[in-house]
């Protein structure tokens, strides 16, 4: 599909009325930041969502894919465009020092009750999809076509659009042409956009490799079979996975988060758990590695001299998070509006990153008839971009419990750019 641009609203009265709705949308911020819900928790964050976009004229479902928000504007033929926001937050004890920081509590599945905060800005992500709502919602006379709004649970843990979609997003919903999305980025000056053509983010697979051994009395290793060491030459054998069987053009990532084995110095323990993340961008590349962990594990206990019944398990945890690709012709044609809406200086493109994110579901459901694009809109406060060009501060990642970004400049630009995209996405006829 190639779709036809149009003109839009002008970029300086789209910009006035969006900087008009800011109290509100940064209200609206300060109130989600505060009450930060876990993934599939999302109950009050989604019942806020589902009665403003009601307000706005939407027809609402509430509930798709456990807590998920879908509202859906018809107006007119043309083209079906998805506008998505993801809902949760995270197991973080905030630590920002904000007025309106999070001191909310809850008990994950890890079973370890913790602080919860929007530590990924997806606080950010609603208000500025909010601020599109409204102006796409207000502004019915000058596009033509579907408008399709989701607010998405479970994206930190990379199961809701998945839950979405298995809850019948593109049977019981009108099925998008084009799907856009916009991320928050913790590199990048507040304000900016950055965007990359093809793979953006990578396949997630969490690994769990379980290896047994011979327990016995560490002053008599030749009567046990130490699973230290098996686990151990696992590990050092993985490395070759990426350095020596991974093409050096095709990126990847194999990484040993967790090692825990025995329990007191003299014992030889009688298992070893190692928890490994998998990152890769083509299916290819990402069966090589998974494939290749399989190999090394089993090839390492028969050198050991393990038996049959002692093989290593390795277990690779479904479903996992797909890797996320924007078209490039679709990309290239929503950033070239932008370049004229924002200009040179605050669009532009940007390295793929190996971090995960559920929104490539969506393409990957239809990748035939489903255009798809994320972009991060960096949040990095000015004076902090610059004291750390300065070498007198540092950058924290996304993630963080000292994440606080220049919210009021992440929502205007979401919700601006959100909104003329879908404006030149869904031109009148004959406009």
């Amino acid at each position: 599909m190639s779709p036809v641009m149009s003109s839009g609203a002008q970029a300086d009265e789209l910009r006035d009325a969006v900087q008009a709705d800011m109290p509100g949308l940064m209200e609206l911020y300060r109130d989600l930041h505060a009450h930060p819900e876990l993934s599939f928790e999302e109950v009050r964050t989604a019942a806020k969502l589902a009665a403003r976009m009601r307000e706005l004229g939407f027809e609402v479902t509430e509930k798709v894919g456990r807590t998920g928000v879908v509202a859906v504007m018809a107006n007119g033929p043309g083209p079906v465009v998805m506008l998505r926001a993801d809902m949760d937050g995270l197991p973080v004890v905030e630590q920002t020092g904000l007025p309106y920081a999070s001191t909310q509590t809850a008990t994950p599945a890890s079973g370890v009750t913790t602080g919860v905060m929007h530590a990924c800005g997806h606080d950010t992500h609603m208000a500025g999809w909010i601020g599109a709502a409204r102006q796409l919602a207000a502004r019915k006379d000058e596009w033509s076509g579907t408008l399709v709004m989701i607010g998405q649970p479970a994206e930190e843990v990379g199961l809701g659009a998945l839950a979405m979609l298995e809850d019948g997003l593109y049977t019981r919903f009108p099925k998008p042409d084009f799907a856009l999305s916009f991320h928050d980025a913790a590199q990048f000056p507040a304000g900016t956009i950055g965007y990359s053509p093809g793979f953006a983010l990578a396949n997630v697979d969490s690994v769990d490799i379980t290896v047994p051994g011979v327990g016995g009395h560490g002053a008599y290793p030749h009567t046990a079979r130490d699973p230290i060491v098996l686990a151990s030459a696992i590990v050092m054998k993985l490395q070759t996975l990426v350095s020596r069987e991974s093409s050096p053009l095709d990126p990847a990532v194999v990484t040993v988060g967790s090692f825990h084995s025995g329990a007191k110095h003299n014992i030889i323990s009688d298992e070893a758990k190692l928890q490994l993340t998998v990152r890769s961008y083509g299916d290819d590349s990402r069966k090589l590695l998974l494939d290749g962990i399989a190999r090394i594990a089993r090839g390492e206990a028969i050198a050991a001299g393990m038996p049959e019944d002692r093989m290593p398990t390795v277990t690779v945890e479904d479903p996992y998070t797909p890797a996320t690709y924007n078209d490039p012709d679709f990309t290239e044609t929503v950033m070239a509006g932008f370049r004229d809406r924002f200009g040179d200086d605050r669009v532009m493109q940007v390295p793929s990153v190996m971090g995960g994110e559920d929104f490539g579901q969506f393409r990957r459901a239809d990748p035939d008839d489903v255009e798809s694009l994320i972009f991060w809109i960096g949040g990095v406060p000015q004076e902090r971009m610059e004291a750390a060009a300065r070498g007198e501060a540092e950058l924290v990642s996304l993630h963080s419990p000292y994440w606080a970004p220049d919210a009021e400049k992440v929502i205007a630009t979401g919700a601006e750019a959100l909104a003329a995209a879908a404006l030149r996405l869904m031109p009148v006829s004959g406009g």
